[in-house]
């Protein structure tokens, strides 16, 4: 029965506004207990943002870097609140970490004009992994808001003799968009989207190589899960207010359904710019 009640759950939190889903989970486990970790390690949730002490940059909060109650920074690698035996990546891939976060700052910038992003790594058996992170929140205008939370988790195994390597990239898209007009009142549109690809790539001498690899897997997963969404949720959107009724003369229909595609339009490219 617990099996069929996380599904259900599950699905149910799938069909909710994502920009409510801290609350929705929270009266979901208030509801069902018992399954509280199974839901707390299967719905991704917004990310949330702490500021670095030490060196007053931003960074994202997530399971990956978390340990117990306290979160690492990428930026000083420190623990906050502190934390004397928190996990942490060994010396190696910590450089690795570094480099990281400065490509992926560069990308958000270029391609989010804004937002902030983190990445973490920790060490495997076999490899390691890492989770790239990007948040950008859209407030610039008091009528249009919205957020982009894309979480890129990847799984790295080097294979002959450390000149090739395996990476599995698991992503995770949630967006959310209101506008809020006089004309048309208040419209709420959001989703998410996970999507999972393997791939074999090459390495050079040197730790980049798999910033590299992992930079343009990244990349074209984000450009496609941007046209995916782009496409199932704001082109089915103006499809449907292309056939809606309106009480206004005939006449302005046609101005109030393209001024409704414009606004569509220009919410998703204000939070998602190329």
């Amino acid at each position: 029965m617990t099996d069929l009640q996380l599904d259900y759950a599950l699905d149910l939190m799938r069909r909710l506004p994502p920009q409510q889903v801290e609350k929705n989970l929270s009266d979901l486990i208030d509801l069902v207990p018992e399954l509280c970790e199974d839901l707390l390690s299967s719905v991704d949730q917004p990310l949330r943002v702490l500021r670095d002490k030490q060196t007053g940059k931003d960074y994202l909060l997530c399971d990956y870097n978390r340990d117990g109650d306290s979160y690492r920074s990428p930026w000083s690698n420190k623990y906050d609140p502190p934390l004397s035996d928190g996990a942490k990546p060994s010396d190696s891939l910590r450089d690795i970490e570094v480099s990281a976060n400065s490509a992926f700052d560069s990308y958000r910038e270029m391609y989010f004009e804004g937002g902030i992003s983190s990445v973490y790594m920790w060490d495997l058996d076999h490899g390691f992994a890492g989770a790239i992170l990007i948040k950008k929140v859209g407030d610039s205008s008091p009528k249009i808001k919205g957020c982009w939370d894309s979480i890129h988790v990847i799984e790295v195994v080097e294979k002959s003799g450390g000149r090739n390597a395996h990476y599995k990239l698991t992503s995770t898209v949630m967006l959310w968009l209101q506008t809020s007009k006089a004309a048309s009142g208040t419209m709420n549109l959001g989703g998410s989207l996970t999507r999972q690809v393997e791939k074999d790539s090459s390495l050079n001498e040197g730790s980049n190589s798999h910033i590299a690899n992992i930079g343009r897997l990244v990349e074209e997963m984000e450009n496609k899960m941007r046209h995916t969404l782009n496409e199932i949720y704001f082109g089915k959107t103006r499809d449907i207010v292309q056939e809606l009724r309106y009480s206004f003369p005939r006449h302005n229909s046609h101005d109030h359904r393209k001024k409704l595609n414009l606004e569509l339009s220009a919410g998703f490219t204000r939070n998602n710019r190329m």
